[in-house]
């Protein structure tokens, strides 16, 4: 699939408004933000598939070491840039493979024709094909929240800040943001998640330093999955 020096490692932890305040204050001071960014933040909305045995839910509940999820990922709920994307993880390495769709492309996916997809020669595309037709990989939960991003060029460090994580219905038009919505974490609870390719540089380690941060292995994939069974009873 890849090698090994493809991949990331990925660490996430749940910490309070207040402590992300505290942490922003000293990144603001030596990390840039994200340029690609309106205003140093942007909104996030995540289409998950899952199989016809809720592979990826399940696996990532027993806690399988060698996993993935596809989804189909758009940002500001605009349709000008959307992604397909696998997201694979071997251990505490993540590795995402990515390529472009069209609206149409969306719109025929979400309608069953997975045939759109046969002719296209990226990798991502020929496995969500296969999966589709052979394993009914299907759509399960919309993820939404905000995000906050820093960068570190050296080690490529990312640093992230997700709050007002949402699970949103999954119906109409999936670019509409008045979808129905409810929140998943309680409202001074968030995400942060540290992501780099080498080594995370000791500095950057201090201004992260909190006794309140928690580390978690619970994703927003699955955290959603959770509210929309409590909420519907059933994951379909």
């Amino acid at each position: 699939m890849t090698n090994k020096q493809n991949f990331r490692h990925e660490l996430k932890y749940r910490i309070t408004q207040a402590h992300k305040d505290i942490m922003m204050a000293r990144l603001d001071m030596f990390l840039d933000r994200d340029n690609n960014t309106e205003n140093g933040i942007y909104q996030i909305r995540s289409l998950y598939f899952d199989d016809y045995w809720n592979s990826a839910y399940e696996e990532k509940q027993m806690g399988t070491a060698v996993r993935k999820k596809y989804r189909i990922r758009f940002y500001n709920y605009s349709d000008e840039l959307i992604k397909l994307e696998c997201k694979h993880k071997q251990g505490a390495y993540i590795y995402k493979q990515s390529a472009r769709l069209t609206t149409e492309e969306v719109r025929n996916i979400l309608a069953g024709n997975y045939e759109i997809l046969r002719e296209r020669k990226e990798e991502v595309c020929q496995t969500f094909y296969y999966e589709c037709v052979t394993n009914f990989l299907r759509p399960r939960v919309i993820v939404d929240y905000e995000r906050v991003p820093y960068v570190f060029e050296p080690g490529n460090v990312r640093i992230t800040f997700d709050y007002h994580l949402q699970e949103t219905a999954l119906m109409g038009d999936l670019f509409d943001p008045e979808l129905p919505s409810w929140s998943v974490m309680k409202p001074n609870e968030l995400i942060m998640e540290v992501k780099y390719t080498q080594l995370l540089p000791d500095f950057i380690k201090d201004l992260l330093t909190t006794s309140e941060a928690e580390y978690t292995a619970a994703s927003k994939y699955v955290m959603c999955c959770d509210h929309k069974i409590e909420r519907k009873g059933i994951l379909i």
